[in-house]
């Protein structure tokens, strides 16, 4: 797999004609490989790529990888941020889930890497769960803030359809939190990394001062990037681009220089609607002069109903949801998009 990745990422050195700002290891499990493999990717992309002398490097890692001797080799390939899959503090949830973590390696982990001398780090949690309480909630989240994260991902559990939970809900063998609870978790959460010192600067993403994940963040402003391995997607600035996700396809597609990818130019609609999608879930917005477009006058009836409502402020040409707005940030996207046959 990593050969293979190697080449991909040999072959596709040129896409890139600027310096990289971040890189991210993860949409996977990085930490279960030898820390000496990272080391080896490290100095691949250092030599194939201008990289910053203050780029981002995260690696995704599970709290029961977490150990002084692989930190220091993390560091010293040249990781820079630790994202650990934490999920919960609780161990009858994190077995609900499917975790092979307990609450207590969750708990050394964090402690083990915030003395480890990496520049940041964060930690992920869920709320939303069956049967949470927002008592239950609050006590997740003190939990990790008396351990002193700089930055914390907070996602709301959401029931797909046709999957195992969805099951479980329609036979009700589980009851999920309703609208106004999973409202009000996210209220609460939003007062406690605030009140913190955490910056609510996405819906689902908290950082203190220095720790706002720059990876992530440009991802929701549009900036170009590319994908290395199974599954992985790129985007140009005007095309996407996904590798298959079949691992056995890409191992034998790649070393013979076999199609191994799909990609799609993306629509004046598409780009519009993307950027509305992902940047009204940020502190910064949309700058309206990005889109090409005159949402204003098109939109004007759904603008003024929104800002009437008190969801959405307009100021310095920039669209950005409030607190209230953030709770319908997709419904609220989705009826400002531009369709596809919109002159």
């Amino acid at each position: 797999m990593l050969d293979a990745m190697r080449i991909e990422m040999d072959t596709r050195a040129q896409e890139v004609s600027g310096a990289v700002g971040s890189i991210y290891f993860g949409g996977g499990t990085p930490s279960l490989l030898d820390p000496a493999r990272i080391m080896d990717l490290m100095l691949q992309v250092r030599t194939l790529f201008l990289v910053n002398s203050d780029a981002e490097v995260t690696m995704e890692a599970n709290p029961d990888d977490i150990d002084p001797d692989r930190l220091d080799a993390w560091k010293a390939a040249g990781i820079t941020r630790i994202s650990l899959g934490t999920q919960s503090f609780r161990d009858d949830r994190l077995a609900w889930m499917g975790r092979a973590h307990t609450a207590q390696q969750a708990l050394r982990g964090i402690d083990l890497i915030a003395r480890s001398g990496f520049h940041s780090w964060t930690v992920d949690l869920i709320y939303g769960l069956p049967d949470m309480s927002l008592q239950e909630w609050d006590e997740q989240l003190t939990i990790a803030l008396d351990h002193g994260m700089p930055h914390l991902s907070a996602y709301c559990l959401t029931v797909e359809a046709r999957t195992a939970l969805a099951h479980q809900v329609k036979k009700r063998l589980v009851t999920m939190p309703d609208d106004t609870a999973q409202a009000g978790q996210f209220d609460h959460l939003v007062a406690r990394m605030e009140q913190a010192g955490l910056i609510p600067y996405e819906i689902s993403n908290f950082g203190r001062e220095g720790h706002i994940a720059v990876h992530n963040t440009n991802y929701w402003k549009g900036v170009p990037y590319i994908g290395i391995g199974p599954s992985a997607h790129s985007f140009d600035g005007s095309r996407r681009r996904w590798n298959v996700a079949n691992n056995a396809v890409y191992l034998k597609a790649v070393p013979e220089g076999t199609p191994y990818f799909e990609e799609e130019m993306l629509t004046t609609a598409q780009r519009v609607n993307e950027r509305l999608l992902t940047g009204l879930r940020t502190i910064w917005g949309v700058d309206l002069r990005t889109l090409g477009d005159d949402i204003r006058t098109r939109e004007r009836a759904t603008l003024d109903k929104y800002m009437d409502q008190g969801d959405i402020l307009l100021a310095d040409d920039r669209l950005v949801l409030t607190l209230k707005g953030r709770r319908f940030a997709d419904r609220i996207a989705s009826d400002l998009f531009l369709l596809d046959d919109d002159p």
